[in-house]
């Protein structure tokens, strides 16, 4: 007989911290097996989204950026986080504009994952834009220095593998992209 992990009842919530892209709640919960009561602390963050944007060239809009969480300019995609009561594909668009100027008409949802479910609640949305052309300047928020550069899309596997592209989101995106059947 297959055995099923246990599950926890939901019993009550505080919120301990409220930052700038996130806040922290803590939630008393009791194992549904025996009743145990534990803590538990969850990130509560808005959904995101991030975006292969590929060029007529089959060249990819990588982007490179600080990241504080590891001190180290990090080489990525371009994403953000989806704005109160604004659709993930519109999000996409809009990140696509502000941190590269570039636009595309052709749009395509590659899938969603869950980027830490142990203590994240949010989902990230991945995105293909194909056709990909440079139309506008860049219009970064106050907190963003954002550099792009066009990569060809046979080069991105390499780029994973020597470690030059680290990013999970960004890793899980291309993976998606790998799964698909889609005219590039």
């Amino acid at each position: 007989m297959k055995q099923k992990p246990d599950s926890w009842k939901h019993l009550s919530s505080s919120n301990i911290a409220e930052c700038r892209v996130f806040s922290v709640r803590e939630d008393v919960c009791s194992r549904e097996i025996d009743g145990k009561q534990s803590t538990f602390f969850v990130i509560d963050s808005t959904n995101w989204v991030n975006i292969i944007a590929l060029t007529k060239n089959s060249e990819v809009v990588v982007i490179e950026q600080f990241r504080h969480g590891t001190e180290q300019i990090i080489t990525e995609i371009p994403g953000g986080m989806v704005d109160e009561g604004e659709e993930p594909s519109t999000t996409a668009k809009r990140e696509l504009l502000e941190e590269t100027g570039f636009t595309c008409d052709d749009w395509v949802v590659l899938g969603s994952s869950q980027p830490n479910p142990a203590i994240q609640n949010n989902t990230i949305f991945h995105y293909l834009a194909r056709g990909c052309e440079k139309t506008a300047d860049t219009s970064f928020d106050h907190h963003e220095s954002i550099v792009s550069r066009l990569v060809p899309l046979a080069e991105v596997e390499k780029l994973i593998a020597d470690g030059t592209i680290m990013h999970s989101l960004v890793i899980a995106a291309f993976y998606y992209l790998s799964l698909q059947r889609i005219n590039l």
